[in-house]
């Protein structure tokens, strides 16, 4: 099997997952989903999925911990989020400060 057809057969399998995982979130009676436990899991579950996958994109490298101009943007768009700051500002004053970070490093 060649890889172009691997590759497709993979996207094809996970877009059939994907689809019932779904359609399984749909099957679930609506008297578990007002469950208290379950609507504060519910409401906090992407809010950690979201803070692994920025935690691995700014701290992973390959299969080590790397720190580097990342780190500090990081930081810095957390502090301008905390103080309210616009979303556009946060993202651009993050940027550049790796920007500038790469380039004297």
């Amino acid at each position: 099997m060649s890889a172009a057809v691997a590759t497709w057969l993979a996207v094809l399998g996970a877009s059939l997952g994907c689809y019932l995982l779904k359609l399984l979130g749909l099957s679930v009676p609506a008297s578990l989903l007002a469950h208290p436990v379950v609507a504060r899991t519910a409401l906090l579950l992407p809010v950690a999925l979201l803070s692994a996958l920025v935690a691995v994109q700014v701290l992973g490298g390959t299969g080590t911990l790397v720190v580097d101009a990342r780190l500090p943007a990081l930081a810095l768009a957390a502090l301008l989020l905390w103080r309210g700051a616009p979303f556009l500002v946060v993202v651009v004053s993050a940027a550049a400060l790796a920007a500038v970070l790469r380039l004297l490093g």
